[in-house]
């Protein structure tokens, strides 16, 4: 229970290496010195003045920074390259003031909880723990995913312009569908959409120019000796749901590949039924689910007893029983393991079958436990085809490419029956038991294009004894990159490759006996993601013109055993 008064120090400035200040506000708790936490955000200090005032009141000195050239900062602001020495100096800084005993943790989410990793990645020596939240992780999913970026990246960057804050526009989200609609009717190239919403942006234009994974993006991420010299804890969290989870978990594995065994022993991973904005405020229902009560845990009050544990030495919160927590959607509890691969029990494989092309709902294809037999099956994609981008503009994001789900997003079944003729989809056998999935999905898909290029989509739902669906997990491959994210290679045949889909988000869901699932194949399509017209050239400066159709065939006979592999949880 919160029993300190608590006195606000606006204007603060902080002083960096480098002669720029950063503008700070302090919430210091009345009383003796005390740890302190602080964030770093390009978001602007007030956002999270209630964070302040609860940490605080409950006797831990809070600090808002705003990151230079943001707020009332100095400097110029540029996206993740001053973070890092920036986050030492606040650090060392702190440690020498008269109100803090030298113990120093951090706070945030998103770009908060990116600040974190890299703030950790420069050792600052009175920086005592981390606790990010939702981080991206550069290259892996923001601002690209799978080496495929979404006009979402203007949108961030818009929001984060300037010096004060943009998050009224930055959030109408009709708005900004309306303007990614006019941009992929109208066929402009992907690098000049900058200038399309009147935003240009340098920092755009130079993602740009490295469309894949190389020493632009692995400079911007600590390295595997960063992550050994990490000795204290960590406290990971994110979301089934969130946007960012690629991110979280590819820092939470990062860290425990290289850390060592006593480090490692002090990494905690908690995955919760939320989206991006549920990992700092949990909520019971949104985007169309509605979760258990377990499901609102106090996520303030675990940051408040993690920053007792580490900065206080005080005990280890309860809820972190063992290296991992996730919750089972279905289940409505909260599950622990030892390890993020333990959570899955075993791994179960059904092979893709058909009798007929499956194109549909009610013709589609199976998922068996044999391999399967007969023709493949075959779907035409033409990029110049627009016709659900017309109703995309007021329906959710079919990808979940942002890091929020507008309503009704995961039980919407209309990007399904929109894009019928247009996608391979396959059902399992309904489930004579409730059965539990938990872990990451894999598919491995023998297909054929008589393309250069094009784009994967695959997302894979519950479907309900009634009919209702729920999206689990999706993932998307270009079909240049099938063998290498850090290497182009475009196909120059049209025989049956094998395409390995890996990079499924983590989904841990009780499905009740008579669910079954269903898997959909097919072209990316969507106002939310950067068209690729599937000529082979450079995808960002493609237009319509270079428009071609592509026919694209999926195998699943025995010399091409197409399968979906899934998770199964532990029993519970």
């Amino acid at each position: 229970m919160a029993t300190h008064t608590v006195s606000i120090r606006r204007g603060v400035r902080i002083p960096l290496r480098d002669g720029v200040h950063l503008a700070a506000t302090l919430y210091l708790p009345e009383g003796a010195p005390a740890p302190a936490v602080f964030t770093l955000t390009p978001y602007v200090g007030q956002t999270f003045h209630e964070r302040g005032m609860y940490f605080a009141a409950n006797g831990l000195v809070f600090v808002t920074v705003d990151v230079r050239g943001r707020g009332d900062s100095d400097g110029k602001f540029i996206p993740f390259v001053h973070d890092g020495e920036d986050a030492y100096d606040v650090v060392e800084w702190l440690a020498n003031q008269s109100f803090c005993t030298g113990r120093i943790s951090m706070w945030g989410g998103s770009y908060g909880g990116l600040s974190q990793w890299t703030a950790a990645r420069t050792h600052p020596p009175h920086l005592s723990s981390i606790v990010p939240v939702a981080s991206p992780y550069l290259g892996v999913d923001f601002p690209m995913r799978n080496n495929i970026p979404s006009p979402y990246v203007m949108q961030w960057l818009m929001l984060v312009s300037g010096r004060t804050s943009q998050d009224k526009l930055f959030a109408e989200q009709g708005y900004w569908a309306q303007r990614y609609r006019e941009w992929l009717v109208g066929g402009t190239p992907f690098r000049k959409l900058d200038d399309l919403l009147e935003l240009s942006s340098a920092v755009f234009q130079e993602w740009l120019t490295h469309p894949c994974l190389d020493h632009y993006w692995d400079a911007r991420s600590p390295s595997a000796t960063e992550y050994s010299q990490m000795t204290f804890p960590v406290l990971t969290i994110t979301g089934i749901y969130d946007g960012d989870q690629p991110g979280a978990l590819m820092h939470y594995q990062q860290h425990l590949k290289n850390a060592s065994p006593e480090a490692r022993a002090r990494h905690f991973l908690v995955i919760g039924p939320w989206d991006h904005a549920g990992t700092r405020t949990p909520k019971r229902e949104f985007a169309g689910l509605r979760f258990g009560p377990e499901s609102l845990l106090d996520v303030a009050r675990l940051h408040l007893e993690w920053y007792q544990w580490t900065l206080r030495a005080g005990p280890k919160p309860e809820f972190l029983r063992r290296a991992v927590a996730y919750y089972v959607i279905g289940a409505e509890q909260w599950r622990y393991a030892d390890s993020l691969e333990s959570v899955t029990g075993q791994v179960s494989c059904w092979y893709l079958h058909s009798d007929s092309n499956a194109s549909g709902v009610f013709r589609s294809g199976v998922l068996r436990r044999e391999i399967g037999a007969g023709a493949c099956d075959t779907y035409t994609y033409d990029p110049r085809d627009v016709a659900f981008a017309q109703a995309e503009s007021t329906a959710p994001d079919p990808l979940c490419m942002r890091p929020t789900f507008p309503t009704d997003n995961l039980t919407d079944q209309q990007p399904v029956y929109a894009n019928e003729g247009k996608v391979l989809i396959y059902h399992s056998e309904p489930f004579l038991e409730a059965v539990e999935i938990s872990g990451f999905f894999r598919l491995a898909a023998w297909l054929a294009i008589d393309q250069p290029d094009t784009d994967f989509q695959v997302t894979i739902y519950a479907i309900d004894s009634a009919g209702g669906s729920v999206l689990l997990t999706a993932d998307w491959m270009r079909a240049r990159y099938r063998q290498s994210l850090r290497e182009e290679q475009l196909i120059t045949t049209r025989e049956p490759l094998r395409y390995d889909f890996e990079r499924f988000t983590f989904t841990s869901h009780r499905l009740a006996p008579g669910s079954r699932l269903r898997l959909v194949i097919g072209p990316i399509n969507s106002i939310y993601s950067q068209k690729n017209y599937n000529s082979g050239g450079v995808v960002s400066d493609e237009t319509s013109s270079d428009a071609r159709p592509v026919v694209v065939r999926l195998f699943h006979d025995e010399q091409h055993p197409s399968a979906l592999y899934v998770p199964l949880g532990q029993p519970g």
